[in-house]
């Protein structure tokens, strides 16, 4: 990989942790409004797949979205501000940690109904197919979507159709508090279920972000194509508990600390400082990561309380429900 791509991803990597470091550090301070699911230990599936996606192409979350919405350019500061509850925020505050939202960079949104997003997915996919306008879509979800109804019906779909449309399974093994591997009769809960809609079985290691990047080019490319659906399953995990009401006390020590020994981040370091790349120029990333996580910080907390009248907007696609009423 060429340097000027491979320290983007570390830049992005970078960024996505600290920020998420910071929304904990918020969180305890009682500062985030309701709950926040952070994907720490994740970011080199959300770095590497946005690197290889077109800036007009459609990205669909979980609720755990904050490090896809970074990844595809999103300014750190009306993120922060959404997750404070802040009339700056990308929602004006309405939208919060689980709702995230981005349309001008392809965001179409973070769902907290599992599976929810795999068929809003297809429609954007068709979309883009219908228009001939050479659009990918990407749709993230975690292990538990596997043995959801909708993961099957859009898959099913998608391959009927050949719509451009590239699934990414974040498989951090654990379906909220229960091991995916103890309710699901497949070893990879989305790989091995590919066949039966005619798809490849794609797995990756989520926390090598350069074969992340590869593997998502390579779909997307042949998505872009007329190619059709990809399906791929990243094995990674998630360094904290599901939620931060979540302690995670019911995983392994021995499988945390094994895990977090194959942190993405410091691991890509490593890499980068073996092909001849200075520590300093490493180090320049990390301190400029932090000083505009500290700037986002606080201009989210400079931000206003939202006005009580912005409840009614942007409820409707025409721009508000107060003339409905």
């Amino acid at each position: 990989m060429d340097e000027v791509t491979a320290l983007d991803l570390y830049r992005m990597m970078t960024e996505i942790r600290l920020f998420e470091k910071r929304a904990y550090d918020l969180f305890l301070q009682n500062l985030v409004k309701g709950t926040t699911h952070l994907g720490t230990g994740q970011e080199a599936i959300a770095a590497g797949v946005a690197k290889a996606m077109r800036p007009d192409d459609y990205t669909f979350v979980t609720y755990r979205g904050h490090a896809h919405v970074l990844a595809r350019g999103t300014p750190m500061t009306p993120v922060m501000a959404e997750l404070l509850g802040r009339e700056n925020g990308l929602m004006h505050g309405k939208g919060g940690s689980m709702h995230l939202l981005d349309v001008s960079r392809g965001v179409l949104g973070s769902y907290a109904i599992i599976g929810a997003q795999l068929v809003i997915a297809n429609g954007s996919a068709w979309s883009a197919q219908y228009r001939k306008s050479g659009q990918v879509t990407v749709c993230f979800f975690g292990d538990g979507t596997t043995n959801i109804g909708a993961f099957h019906e859009a898959l099913n779909l998608a391959a009927v159709w050949a719509l451009p449309v590239v699934f990414v399974c974040e498989n951090n093994g654990y379906m909220e508090y229960t091991p995916i591997e103890s309710v699901t009769a497949v070893k990879r809960p989305a790989a091995d279920r590919a066949s039966a809609y005619g798809l490849s079985a794609l797995v990756v290691d989520g926390n090598d972000v350069e074969a992340v990047h590869s593997m998502a080019r390579d779909a997307i490319d042949r998505a872009r194509q007329g190619g059709g659906p990809s399906l791929i399953e990243a094995i990674t995990y998630r360094h904290g508990g599901h939620s931060r009401a979540d302690p995670g006390k019911y995983r392994p020590a021995d499988e945390v600390r094994e895990w977090l020994a194959k942190d993405p981040i410091p691991a890509y370091r490593k890499i980068l400082l073996s092909r001849g790349v200075d520590e300093a120029v490493l180090d320049g990333i990390d301190g400029r990561a932090k000083e505009a996580v500290d700037l986002a910080t606080e201009e989210a907390k400079a931000g206003a309380e939202p006005r009580l009248e912005l409840a009614s907007t942007n409820v409707w696609s025409d721009g508000s429900s107060g003339w409905r009423n």
